[in-house]
């Protein structure tokens, strides 16, 4: 994706900006000269980048979050996580880097001062200028402001040079400027086209996954390049109701056995699910939901041909949640996006790990209702209505950098829908992006296994009859851009993901010639 380019047509783009930024302008030239300019009274908005390869890097970065917190700044955006080789001093181990934007009444130097003894109390000592720490905060912007000191420079006056710097930053953006300290910020940039221009001189998204910089999502015990190739999500439904399956795999030796089938056909992720969420399906409690997975989730993660792979519980209650990743499962699969219980994103936010937001109108009783069904562009809809869940999942506490999106295939849609949604992921995408590139460069997943509008359009009425289709499904996906596909039949699905990746990678290796 050529970030410049899409930059360029947009209603509140960088070149209006010029023109409506005076006051700004303004601010910028009156602090050329040496000066700290000192701000008691109103909120700024301001971007800290956060760095780490020393100890538990992740660890670091929570515990950093949390001090800022505590110490008068409000985080509003998280950008990606990237696990970079070191610069300058290379004889180091590899650092995370990432960045977030926050509100803070802090003036320049008590936030500076903050942040210092933030890296102190973290065990930050003065060693070697670039090398080691467990904990590196820098101040990059501070409002619309420039800070010329003997101990403070903002913006800060690396940040041009740096790609670990540079993608976080635009990771904090969309390409649509949302307020006049943001068009600042692109000011400041000194490039015509502002920080995406900038950007774009580092080499912009070439530079991902190759240089020593990766896009990491942390997950388990690991870090994990979710974009090197897709994973397949293996479905295991512990119920009796569910539309494919439903009654299958109810007792814990049999859901053993199709966890060892699906791992054996190549599997990355089990998926278990304890409640149905076809339409018009019976709503379980929590405590009935538990009831039935936990038992399942101890078998499941002590088998052994689970070393290395991972399990989802797929549930919309934060109870459940809770006490499945207290059992062993690393990450939350919500098909309502927050929506049918108000402390999910909460919960989540405490427990640490990944949170699959999924887009869906109403609840399964409801979700094919006609109201919900009305669109005026199914793919800028959803991007918009999924990007709300996201961005309250996000003001709850959980970063962009443990999100996956899904759209939401056969939730609330139409077969029409869900076909102009597997074609137009990349619209998604986009129209996300317009407000978050941190969000638009999430993993995307997306679940069209045996789903009903595949049994309209090929005649299939009963659902296991539609494993073709299916696969002819995935593999759109997959070339227009999920990261994770979430199937029944995991062999036959994994030789169509394996096809495609070698397709996009083939692509990519031509287009660099």
């Amino acid at each position: 994706m050529n970030i410049f380019k899409q930059l360029v047509p947009t209603k509140h783009g960088v070149r209006a900006a010029k023109k409506s930024c005076k006051a700004a302008s303004l601010c910028l030239s009156r602090s050329s000269h040496d000066s700290s300019i000192e701000v008691n009274s109103e909120e700024q908005e301001v971007v800290i980048a956060l760095g780490s390869n020393v100890g538990d890097r992740l660890s670091n970065f929570d515990n950093a979050l949390d001090r800022m917190k505590k110490s008068g700044i409000k985080i509003t955006r998280h950008g990606c996580l990237y696990e970079t080789e070191p610069a300058y001093v290379t004889d180091q181990p590899h650092f995370l880097n990432s960045a977030v934007r926050g509100i803070t009444k802090l003036d320049p130097h008590k936030l500076l001062g903050v942040l210092k003894e933030i890296e102190r109390d973290m065990g930050r000592t003065g060693g070697i200028r670039y090398g080691p720490r467990p904990i590196d905060l820098d101040i990059l912007f501070y409002g619309n402001q420039r800070v010329n000191t003997d101990n403070l420079v903002v913006p800060h006056e690396r940040i041009w040079e740096r790609p670990f710097v540079m993608g976080p930053l635009i990771d904090l953006l969309g390409l649509d400027t949302d307020n006049d300290t943001i068009k600042s910020w692109h000011l400041l940039s000194g490039c015509s086209g502002g920080i995406f221009e900038a950007w774009e001189k580092l080499g912009g998204e070439t530079v991902i996954g190759k240089d020593g910089m990766k896009r990491v999502l942390p997950i388990g015990n690991k870090f994990w390049e979710w974009s090197s190739k897709t994973s397949v999500m293996g479905i295991l439904n512990v119920t009796p109701d569910s539309f494919s399956d439903g009654g299958k795999f109810l007792t814990v030796d049999s859901a053993v056995d199709q966890v060892r089938s699906m791992v054996s056909d190549g599997a990355d992720i089990i998926d278990i699910g304890a409640q149905s969420t076809r339409p018009m399906a019976c709503k379980l409690s929590p405590e009935q939901e538990l009831d039935r997975l936990i038992p399942v989730l101890e078998a499941v993660k002590n088998m052994p041909e689970m070393d290395g792979k991972l399990i989802s519980v797929d549930t919309f209650y934060s109870q459940v949640a809770l006490e499945a990743i207290e059992n062993g499962a690393h990450l939350i699969n919500d098909v309502s996006g927050g929506l049918l219980d108000s402390n999910m994103c909460n919960v989540v936010a405490g427990l640490k790990v990944p949170y699959v937001a999924m887009h869906m109108r109403g609840d399964p009783s409801t979700m094919q209702n006609l109201e919900n069904l009305a669109y005026n562009d199914v793919c800028v809809d959803v991007a918009n209505e999924l990007y709300t869940r996201i961005r309250d999942a996000e003001l709850a506490g959980i970063p962009a950098w443990r999100m996956i999106l899904d759209p939401g295939i056969g939730f609330s849609k139409n077969t029409g829908h869900n076909l102009d949604i597997l074609m137009g992921l990349p619209i998604i995408r986009s129209e996300i992006g317009r407000k978050s590139m941190a969000m638009a460069h999430a993993p995307l997943l997306i679940g069209p296994s045996r789903k009903r509008f595949l049994g309209e359009i090929c005649s299939k009425p009963v659902a296991n009859e539609r494993d073709a289709a299916t696969v002819a499904s995935v593999a759109t996906g997959v070339l227009g851009g999920a990261n994770i596909v979430r199937v029944h039949n995991v062999g036959d699905n994994r030789d169509a993901v394996k096809l495609c990746d070698a397709m996009l990678q083939r692509k990519r290796k031509t287009s660099l010639m």
